[in-house]
C-alpha cells in the first residue's frame, strides 16, 4: 500500500485543484444565467406587442435559465464534495502530527460498570477512540463504539479480512465519508425505523383512484370554464370542493408530513451511501455479506430509498401556499402523495433497519480500515489455539509516537498470572494499557502495535480506576470492593477473561492491602484466571515461590548523577529500586 502521508498530500493537491477548476465554471455559469435573464427580459420588452413571439422568447429563455441553474447546482454540489475531501485529507495530516486532542473524545461512552471502558483510555481526551474515530454519522459512531466495547472473540478472522480490504481502499473510504458528510440530519435512523414499523396507514387504493378521477375532472371543468361552456364560477366551487375533500384527511396528513419532513434528509443521505456500497465489488466475506443485505431482486436499495426521498420531497411541497391551495383544490395532491408514502412504508418498512445497519456498519468499519491504512507497520495477530494467550515481539502502546515509544516482548501463557512491580513513572500503567489495547484491538480485528503477535482470543476485564460516588453514597473502598467482586463473579462463570488490575485495595491501610491483595491474587489463580496485576507492594511477589502460575516482572529505574533514568523495558524478576523518596526530595517537597 501507499505511504499514508504521501497519499494524503497527493489527494489534498488533487482536490484543491479540482475545487478551483469547478469554481471557475461556477463563475461562468453565474454570468451566463444573468445574461440569459437580461436578454430574455429585453426580448420580451421589444416584442410584447406580438404576444406569441414574446411568449416564445419567455419560454425559451426560462428553459435555458433553468438548465443553467441545474448545471450550476450540480457543479456546486461537486465542489462541496471536493471541499469536504480537502478537509478530510488536511485532518489526516494533522492527526499524523499528533494534533487530535480537540476531536470528539467519546467521553459519553465511558461506563464504570463496563468490563474495561473506564480503565484503559479507550474514551476521553487523548484516547484511542479520539485517535481512531472517522465516522460521519451518529449511528456510525455508535456502531464503532459498540465494536470497541463488545468483547466479541468470535469471527475475528473475518473482521481482520474486512479491515484489510478497506485499508487498501483509501479513495473509496474518503469518498464514502465525504458523501456522508454532505447531508446534515436531525433525527436518528433508529427513531425513524421505529416510527416506520409502528406506522398505521389511513389511506387506501380507493382514495388514490379518487385523486386521479378528481384531477381529470378538474382539467375538464377548467377547460369548459375557459371556453365559457359552463359558468366560470364553477371553477371556484370545484376548488372549494377539492379543499373540502382534502380537509377530511388534513390532521392525519399533517402528522404524516411532520414525521416525513424530519426523515427526508436521512433518507437522502442513506440513498447516496447505499449507492456507493452497491456499486463496489468486495472480496472479504464480511463485506460481501453486508452488501447482500441491500440487494433486491428487482430494484436496488439506493433506488428504493431515492424514490421514497422524492415522495417525501413532493409531500413537503405542501408548505408552498400555491401548491397547498391549487394543488389540493384541483388535484388532491396531499392525498395522492400521502398514499404514495404510505404504500412505500407498507412495502419496505421491515427492510429499512437492515439497510440502515449496512450504512452504519461501513461508516464504522471505514474508521478501522483508515487505522489499518495509517499503521501499515503494525501487525494483524495470528490467531492460535495453543496455550499461549499473547506472544508478542516489539509490543508497544499504539498512541505513543514511534520515535519515543519503547517496545517490549511479551509471552503470557494461558492461565498464567504476572505480578508487575516497578518504580513510579517507570511504565507499569502504560504497559497494562498496552496489553489491554492489544486485546481490544485484536478482538475487533485491527492490527496491533507489535512486530509480531500470536494471540489466543480472550475477553478483557479490568479494575484500574475506581472512584467513590456521592450519588450512590459509596466510599472509594466500597466501590473498589464492588468492582473486584464483579471481576471474581465474572471469572467464576467464564474463565475466558484476561484480568488486568492496577494497585488494588488502595482505599485501606498498607497491612490490610498486602494481605487482601495476596488473597485476591490467590483466588484468581485458583480460578485458573489469566492476567496481570501491577503493584508497589513487593511482598506480593513472594507468591511466585508458592504458585507455579505466577511470574514476577518489573520496570526498572536508576539514579545516575542525581538524575532519574527509565528504560521502560519489561524484565523478569522483582524491582529493587523505588523512587518516591528521591522524587519528593528532587521536587523540594520534603
Amino acid at each position: 500500500m501507499q505511504n499514508p502521508n504521501t497519499f494524503y498530500k497527493e489527494q489534498l493537491e488533487v482536490n484543491q485543484k479540482e475545487s478551483k477548476r469547478i469554481f471557475k465554471q461556477l463563475s461562468l455559469f453565474s454570468v451566463l444565467r444573468l445574461s440569459v435573464f437580461i436578454l430574455t427580459g429585453i426580448g420580451i420588452y421589444f416584442t410584447y406587442k406580438n404576444w406569441q413571439i414574446a411568449a416564445g422568447i419567455g419560454v425559451v429563455g426560462m428553459a435555458i435559465f433553468l438548465f443553467l441553474l441545474s448545471r450550476y447546482t450540480d457543479l456546486k454540489s461537486k465542489r462541496n464534495l471536493h471541499k469536504r475531501l480537502i478537509a478530510i485529507n488536511e485532518n489526516e495530516l494533522n492527526i499524523a502530527k499528533g494534533n487530535f486532542h480537540e476531536r470528539p473524545d467519546g467521553s459519553e461512552f465511558q461506563n464504570p460498570k463496563h468490563f474495561f471502558s473506564l480503565d484503559i483510555d479507550l474514551f476521553g481526551k487523548g484516547s484511542f477512540f479520539q485517535f481512531i474515530n472517522r465516522t460521519a454519522i451518529k449511528e456510525g459512531t455508535e456502531k464503532l463504539t459498540e465494536k470497541l466495547l463488545s468483547n466479541d472473540i468470535t469471527n475475528i478472522k473475518e473482521r481482520q479480512q474486512a479491515i484489510q480490504e478497506l485499508a487498501a481502499m483509501p479513495e473509496w473510504r474518503q469518498n464514502y465519508t465525504a458523501v456522508a458528510q454532505g447531508v446534515e440530519i436531525e433525527h436518528s435512523a433508529a427513531s425513524i425505523t421505529t416510527w416506520l414499523k409502528n406506522y398505521k396507514p389511513f389511506l387506501g387504493k380507493a382514495q388514490y383512484i379518487l385523486t386521479i378521477a378528481f384531477s381529470i375532472a378538474s382539467l375538464v371543468i377548467l377547460g369548459l370554464g375557459i371556453m365559457e361552456i359552463i359558468p366560470i364560477s364553477m371553477i371556484g366551487y370545484w376548488l372549494l370542493l377539492g379543499l373540502g375533500i382534502t380537509g377530511i384527511y388534513w390532521k392525519k396528513i399533517d402528522v404524516l408530513a411532520q414525521h416525513t419532513g424530519s426523515a427526508k434528509d436521512t433518507f437522502k443521505q442513506y440513498a447516496l451511501l447505499l449507492e456507493v456500497i452497491e456499486t463496489t465489488t468486495f472480496h472479504s466475506e464480511l463485506l460481501k455479506s453486508k452488501q447482500q443485505l441491500i440487494q433486491s431482486e428487482d430494484q436496488k436499495a439506493s433506488e428504493i430509498f431515492s424514490k421514497f426521498s422524492k415522495a417525501l420531497d413532493a409531500l413537503d411541497n405542501r408548505n408552498n401556499l400555491i401548491s397547498l391551495v391549487l394543488g389540493n383544490g384541483y388535484l388532491l395532491l396531499d392525498i395522492r402523495y400521502s398514499y404514495a408514502v404510505e404504500k412505500w412504508i407498507s412495502k419496505n418498512a421491515d427492510k429499512v433497519a437492515d439497510w440502515f445497519e449496512v450504512v452504519t456498519f461501513f461508516d464504522a468499519f471505514n474508521s478501522f480500515g483508515n487505522y489499518g491504512f495509517n499503521h501499515q507497520s503494525f501487525t494483524y495477530p495470528t490467531l492460535t489455539d495453543e496455550p499461549v494467550t499473547i506472544l508478542a515481539k516489539g509490543l508497544g502502546h499504539p498512541l505513543l509516537h514511534p520515535e519515543k515509544r519503547i517496545d517490549s516482548d511479551l509471552k503470557l501463557e494461558e492461565e498464567q498470572f504476572f505480578i508487575v512491580t516497578g518504580a513510579n513513572m517507570a511504565g507499569k500503567s502504560t504497559f497494562l494499557r498496552t496489553v489491554a489495547l492489544h486485546i481490544v484491538m485484536a478482538n475487533v480485528g485491527l492490527p496491533v502495535c507489535a512486530k509480531e503477535s500470536k494471540y489466543k482470543p480472550i475477553k478483557l476485564i479490568t479494575s484500574m480506576r475506581t472512584t467513590d460516588s456521592l450519588t450512590d453514597d459509596s466510599s472509594y473502598f466500597f466501590s473498589e470492593l464492588t468492582r473486584l467482586k464483579f471481576v471474581v463473579d465474572t471469572i467464576e462463570s467464564d474463565k475466558n477473561y484476561f484480568v488486568i488490575l492496577d494497585e488494588i485495595l488502595k482505599g485501606t491501610n498498607s497491612t490490610d492491602k498486602a494481605i487482601g491483595s495476596r488473597k485476591f491474587v490467590e483466588k484468581l489463580v485458583k480460578q485458573n484466571a489469566t492476567g496481570i496485576i501491577a503493584t508497589h507492594d513487593l511482598s506480593l511477589t513472594e507468591i511466585e515461590t508458592e504458585l507455579g502460575a505466577v511470574k514476577n516482572y518489573y520496570f526498572d529505574a536508576e539514579i545516575i548523577n542525581d538524575e532519574l533514568f527509565f528504560d521502560y523495558k519489561l524484565k523478569q524478576g522483582v524491582c529493587q529500586n523505588m523512587n518516591a523518596s528521591f522524587l519528593l526530595k528532587k521536587m523540594e517537597i520534603v
